[in-house]
């Protein structure tokens, strides 16, 4: 199937269950994205600052920039400009140069807290006490120019779909215990990304939102070329 019937295809399975649909582009070309914006899709998810900044001059203004990666906090000024959403805030101090430069660019830019839920040493996030302790503290309650829009996760990359799916539970019962404790009178705070290729209809089953989707829309990734 082509970009736009895998498009097609997704938007129908996803938008009746009012799930978010993030296209996950890192390393394809902007042909590949036009291709997915002429099918519809306009939520796009990058991982690399460098690599969103360079397609975001190419491609229709009207696209939702999402950085999905590792960000380090002398890169969010490059993005502070345009980004959509940062969905991998794992640290008050990545939150409050988002804030900075927020401020710099008269903007408010929405943010999720990454949790850590995988069994690898290897991912990034914030865990359950941190992410806590990270909501009461004064650092947080001093910035303006950030919006926590909800959480975000990445699962243990396992065959097992038992600890996948309890993965996701854990982190749906943590998001709704947040929602509780820190923004009960904030309808913004209402995102849960959850799922990528390989696990996103268990992520849904046990709540996201939203999903990253990468190799299902646009096939297996190539290896870059130098």
């Amino acid at each position: 199937m082509s970009i736009a019937d895998n498009i097609k295809s997704l938007k129908k399975e996803t938008e009746a269950i009012k799930v978010k649909l993030i296209a996950v582009s890192k390393i394809k070309p902007a042909a590949d994205l036009q291709e997915a914006y002429d099918a519809g899709q306009r939520l796009f998810g990058e991982n690399m600052v460098q690599e969103m900044v360079e397609k975001q001059t190419q491609l229709p203004q009207d696209i939702e920039w999402h950085l999905i990666g590792h960000l380090q906090t002398n890169k969010v000024k490059y993005i502070a400009p345009f980004v959509s959403l940062i969905q991998s805030v794992d640290s008050i101090k990545l939150l409050q140069e988002i804030d900075k430069q927020a401020l710099k660019n008269k903007r408010v830019i929405d943010c999720l807290l990454q949790i850590y839920i995988a069994d690898e040493e290897t991912k990034y996030g914030l865990g359950f006490d941190e992410a806590i302790e990270l909501l009461r503290s004064e650092e947080f309650a001093a910035l303006k120019n950030i919006r926590i829009r909800g959480l975000m996760g990445i699962a243990t990359n396992t065959d097992s779909e038992k600890q996948i799916k309890e993965e996701y539970y854990e982190l749906k019962t943590f998001f709704d215990g947040i929602k509780v404790s820190f923004f009960r009178k904030e309808d913004s705070f209402d995102t849960l990304s959850m799922g990528m290729s390989s696990d996103y209809k268990i992520a849904i089953e046990q709540g996201s939102n939203m999903v990253r989707l990468g190799s299902t829309i646009f096939g297996s990734r190539a290896k870059k070329t130098v």
